[in-house]
C-alpha cells in the first residue's frame, strides 16, 4: 500500500511544478484576451449602487459556485424603444452557473461588448445564506477576489461603493 501511494504521480514535486507552470500560462493567456477590454472608467461605474442600474459583468457567490451575470450589448445602436416592450433589457441579459475554478475562463469568454465600464465586475453575496455556510461563501469571495485581480479585473462592492 505505501508503495502504490508513493508511486502516485500527481504528487511528485515534478508534477506539481508541471502543474504550476500550466496554471501560469493559463492565468497569462486569460489575463492577455481580457486587455481587450479597456481600463475601467470609474466616472462611469463609482457612481452605481445598485445592480439594476449596473451594466457590467457580475458575480453572485454561493457556497459552491458562481453565478456570471452577463448584459449583452444592445444590437440596435438607436436609443429609440431602448428598455422598452420592443426592445427589453432583460432579453439580453444572462446568467450562468460556474464552478470557482473556471472563473478565469469565463470572464474572458466575455465579449468586449458587454464592458461598458471598462475592466471591472461587481461581486455580490448570494442572499439568504444560511448562517452555516457564511464562512464558506466569505472564502469563496475572497478566492474571487484574488483570481479576478490576478487576471487584471478590478472588483467594485456596489453596496459600499468600494473598490476592492
Amino acid at each position: 500500500m505505501v508503495a502504490m501511494n508513493g508511486c502516485h504521480g500527481a504528487s511528485s514535486p515534478e508534477a506539481l511544478q508541471e502543474n504550476l507552470a500550466n496554471r501560469q500560462a493559463l492565468l497569462e493567456s486569460q489575463r492577455e484576451q481580457l486587455e481587450q477590454v479597456p481600463a475601467p472608467t470609474k466616472g462611469r461605474y463609482m457612481a452605481i449602487h445598485s445592480f439594476d442600474s449596473w451594466q457590467n459583468p457580475y458575480l453572485t457567490v454561493e457556497p459552491s459556485m458562481l453565478v456570471l451575470h452577463v448584459t449583452q450589448a444592445d444590437a440596435n445602436p438607436t436609443s429609440l424603444g431602448v428598455g422598452g416592450m420592443l426592445r427589453p433589457i432583460a432579453a439580453r441579459e444572462q446568467a450562468v452557473s460556474i464552478r470557482p475554478e473556471e472563473l478565469g475562463e469565463a470572464m474572458a469568454a466575455i465579449p468586449q461588448t458587454a464592458w461598458p465600464y471598462g475592466r471591472v465586475v461587481a461581486l455580490e453575496e448570494a442572499h439568504k445564506t444560511p448562517a452555516a455556510v457564511e464562512p464558506t461563501v466569505r472564502r469563496q469571495m475572497e478566492a474571487a477576489i484574488n483570481e479576478l485581480t490576478q487576471l487584471g479585473i478590478v472588483v467594485y462592492d456596489i453596496n459600499d461603493g468600494k473598490v476592492q
